[in-house]
């Protein structure tokens, strides 16, 4: 496409100068690590938003131009990178996604010196100064999923398996609350590291509590292996499985759902039926426009992302943010190589 965004990486910005016509956004998603198959989806819906911001005046006339950063490294290096390009005037605000160790980490550095628009779903608490997060906190995204599943697939015993760092840590937390109050049981817990491990541990468990559900806080790629193992153990028609990080890249990756028993509590998703979310089908018509018809998945990641490059603009235009919009609780059934949500619905 003919003018389209091609966002350019940290070394060409903080070497190359700029016109003084534009505005430049850092975009910090994993472009390695766990998370890094979500990224072709998080670039093309950024640059969308870049375009469009640009064709409708830009930002007090500039136009929008995005800069990458890795956040798929460890804290430290990123916060590292993004304070850099900072310091030099290589990007004017950051937007992306993360977990939370980095995203907790970019804050500190930037230090409210910068905007930061962190888009994914988070850990809740005390924020940095600086730092907008459009997400929902793990209560608001599980309480009513949770709450659905316990009344409706007498879901009364749970597993909780998440990756050992901030965001799964207060998932467990929000989880073991809201499921005493529903008369559910949590009966067994477990926290691993991230990268490739043994699944074993993870499976035992299930088996040896006598789960009927199990609430996973993995993420990424790490998430796509236990589902795989999962459903290779047999498990996956006996023990529902609920994950508040599953998107469509990881429903491909593991081939789909055909047991009926794989929800996700993301805050988009879009059936091929059209009962999903008519804003996230517009997205992926005015991508497929824009890229081709091989365009990547608009996944939740990505949409956020999207809405994170406008929320930025309008913080570098204005100096303040729209107002708050509280991510409305949804809950979606996997079927086959879709979502279909299935309650609840705000």
């Amino acid at each position: 496409m003919p003018g389209a965004t091609v966002p350019m990486d940290a070394w060409e910005a903080a070497v190359v100068g700029r016109s003084p016509d534009v505005v430049r956004v850092g975009l910090a998603v994993p472009l390695t690590g766990s998370l890094a198959m979500t990224a072709p989806s998080a670039l093309d819906l950024a640059a969308l938003a870049a375009d469009e911001l640009t064709e409708a005046g830009g930002v007090r006339g500039r136009a929008v131009e995005l800069v990458t950063v890795d956040a798929g490294r460890r804290p430290a290096e990123v916060a590292a990178e993004v304070a850099a390009l900072h310091a030099t005037g290589a990007v004017d605000v950051l937007v992306g996604f993360s977990t939370s160790d980095v995203s907790r980490a970019v804050a500190a550095a930037l230090a409210g010196r910068a905007g930061y628009v962190f888009t994914p779903p988070h850990e809740g608490g005390r924020g940095t100064r600086g730092a907008l997060r459009i997400g929902a906190s793990p209560l608001v995204q599980h309480a009513a999923a949770l709450a659905w599943l316990v009344r409706h697939r007498r879901a009364r015993r749970w597993v909780l398996l998440g990756t050992d760092y901030v965001w799964p840590q207060a998932v467990h937390r929000a989880a073991r609350t809201v499921l005493r109050d529903l008369g559910a049981e949590v009966a067994g817990e477990l926290l691993v590291p991230f990268g490739p491990s043994d699944p074993g541990p993870a499976l035992d468990l299930l088996r040896r509590t006598r789960a009927d559900a199990v609430l996973l806080s993995l993420v990424g790629r790490d998430l796509v292996a236990f589902n795989r193992a999962f459903a290779r153990a047999g498990l996956d028609r006996r023990v529902v499985r609920l994950s508040g990080a599953l998107e469509e890249n990881g429903l491909y990756a593991v081939g789909g759902d055909g047991s009926g028993e794989l929800y996700a509590c993301m805050p988009s998703f879009a059936a091929a039926d059209g009962a999903g979310d008519e804003g996230q089908l517009a997205l992926q018509e005015r991508l497929a426009a824009r890229v081709g018809p091989h365009a990547p998945v608009v996944c939740a990641y990505a949409r956020g992302v999207h809405d994170g490059v406008r929320t930025a603009a309008r913080l570098l235009e204005t100096g303040t943010p729209e107002p708050a919009r509280i991510p409305r609780p949804r809950l979606a059934r996997a079927d086959g190589l879709v979502f279909r949500e299935v309650g609840p619905r705000a």
